[in-house]
């Protein structure tokens, strides 16, 4: 049952700062109280903002220009001593910045041939075995997946067969990092589709389609042997997949949830606890949720096949906060229900989510 009013988590609106540019991605910067801004100037160039929470203020530290809109970034991939951020901007290019001097990317290559949608992180910040790896998908129809040690050649490149059309390609993740052979990447496209490549095999592992865009994809954790996703869509639903048991023919259980009427932009699992998530509107919301496993999450099919089984989503509470769509969302991996979202009304807000031990 979900928890009675006194109990329920409450989201409080803790800071906010209007902008002056179009705010494409915010990000916590790790173990500090210090966040980030990513986005595109009226002139058409990229601005990053880094900010440091001051009490209910945000006091802006520095300001960085670059030539292209900066679309989407990581910190998955760095170590916590350099604390390295990862950009994918509106011209195909992925740089990796050192914020203390950002002159010049530590790492630089032209890799799309159109906009960088989405990227992630993976092997650094201590979560997820294996090398560090970035994960970019494009426009231009390719997930390519980069080892910032390795100059200009991704290390794998999915990309559609000869005769398959390219799709736009919206959001990716990376999954099942729990030791050093295993790794995946899950990539969203513009006609619904959904593909997981498997890094070891460098094979297309599953395929599904949820009938609508797909705007944002996240496994609840990616440094443990592949346990949920969430997939968000363009027209208000989203799709909790329990990845334990792949069916031969049917693939993954799944349940489904109408939260809104408009499109949800993000999903984010609660770092401390997998099994609740923030999604973000079209409406200018924020939804909190929380997953319950069946009491059994597989059984087998007539011919003796395990399949999984579907739990169910419960709202924890919603709240709205813009009459602007809310585009980007990063949980605090440090300070538990400390989470930021940016909004299309060019404002970068600061929530805090109370009462997360209760639930």
């Amino acid at each position: 049952s979900p928890p009675s009013g006194l109990e329920r988590p409450q989201v409080v609106a803790h800071a906010q700062q209007a902008l002056p540019f179009t705010l494409f991605d915010c990000k916590w910067v790790p173990r500090s109280a210090r966040l980030l801004c990513l986005g595109s100037a009226a002139r058409g160039t990229g601005l990053a903002h880094l900010y440091e929470l001051r009490g209910g203020r945000l006091a802006l530290l520095s300001e960085i220009e670059k030539p292209k809109p900066l679309k989407c970034g990581t910190f998955g991939a760095t170590s916590l001593q350099q604390r390295y951020l990862a950009t994918g901007d509106f011209g195909g290019n992925l740089n990796i910045w050192n914020l203390e001097a950002p002159e010049i990317p530590v790492y630089s290559v032209k890799g799309h041939k159109e906009i960088i949608n989405s990227i992630d992180g993976v092997g650094g910040l201590g979560i997820g075995e294996g090398a560090p790896e970035i994960v970019t998908g494009s426009r231009d129809g390719t997930v390519k997946v980069w080892d910032p040690r390795q100059k200009d050649t991704p290390v794998a490149n999915m990309e559609p067969v000869q005769g398959e059309s390219k799709r736009d390609c919206w959001t990716v993740a990376f999954g099942n990092a729990y030791n050093q052979e295993e790794r995946v990447v899950c990539a969203g496209y513009d006609n619904g589709d959904i593909k997981l490549f498997d890094l070891k095999t460098m094979s297309l592992r599953w395929e599904t389609n949820i009938k609508n865009g797909v705007c944002s994809l996240e496994f609840d954790r990616k440094d443990v042997n592949m346990n949920k996703l969430v997939a968000t869509s363009l027209e208000g639903k989203f799709h909790v997949f329990d990845m334990r048991t792949q069916h031969p023919t049917k693939g993954f259980a799944s349940v489904s949830e109408k939260a809104q009427k408009s499109t949800i932009w993000q999903v984010r699992h609660l770092p401390q606890n997998r099994d609740v998530f923030m999604t973000s509107g079209g409406a200018g919301s924020v939804h909190l949720w929380k997953y319950e496993y069946p009491a059994q999450r597989s059984k087998k099919d007539s011919e003796g096949a395990e399949m999984g089984v579907a739990g169910s989503v419960s709202l924890l509470q919603n709240v709205t906060l813009s009459t602007q769509p809310i585009s980007s969302l990063d949980w605090s991996p440090d300070k538990k229900g400390l989470c930021v979202c940016g909004a299309f009304d060019q404002t970068v807000r600061v929530l805090i989510v109370t009462k997360l031990n209760k639930v």
